[in-house]
């Protein structure tokens, strides 16, 4: 699996042009198809995907290339899972992140265990991209809790990746799904990650 921008045009623009490098070898991306469409829930109501298929010129494996707007293996989008750990991180319980966001209490309960397994993980590998993303980074300190820490090292994260890129303002969860080429909540992250 790979992780891609929104922009279905540029996706496929960079599969003709052989600017998509294999996950696994770094030989050179390209079409092969499209993989099964899926709606996951937004923020807004449901987004309908579509995901292009790659399959590597090298090693001939292929990947699915994920918009980066949703995690592997989720119903929801990033930014809705992202609000109810940033929730989390604020305080709240699983049983009011669930009546906020419209969601079962079972799967919020679901995101939060995972994410609270990894929160020191999760805090380490986005600090580490904050410092490898800004010439002079701005590190974030103590926010108050593990949960706090962890998502303020993603924030940082983002605001390097916005400046080094000179992007602007880049959106949170987008670049936790990045970082995580969209495994955040996935059994193993990050210490099945084999690219940072």
């Amino acid at each position: 699996m790979l992780t891609v921008e929104t922009d279905a045009a540029a996706v496929e623009e960079r599969l003709r042009s052989g600017r998509l490098a294999c996950p696994r070898c770094s030989g050179v991306l390209a079409g092969w198809g499209v993989a099964r469409a899926r709606s996951v829930r937004g923020l807004d109501g449901p987004v309908h995907l579509v995901p292009r298929r790659s399959r590597c010129t090298g090693c001939r494996a292929t990947h699915v290339l994920l918009p980066v707007l949703v995690l592997a293996r989720r119903a929801d989008t990033a930014a809705v899972i992202g609000a109810g750990l940033t929730a989390k991180a604020a305080g709240a319980g699983h049983r009011l992140i669930a009546a906020l966001l419209g969601r079962p209490p079972e799967t919020v309960r679901g995101w939060l265990r995972r994410f609270g397994a990894r929160v020191e993980a999760v805090r380490t590998v986005f600090t580490g991209w904050c410092r490898d993303l800004a010439a002079d980074p701005v590190l974030p300190g103590p926010a108050g809790s593990a949960w706090a820490d962890a998502i303020a090292a993603i924030a940082a994260a983002a605001a390097a990746a916005g400046a080094r890129f000179c992007l602007g303002e880049v959106p949170l969860w987008q670049v936790a799904v990045t970082v995580s080429a969209a495994g955040l909540l996935l059994p193993g992250w990050p210490d099945s990650a084999a690219g940072k």
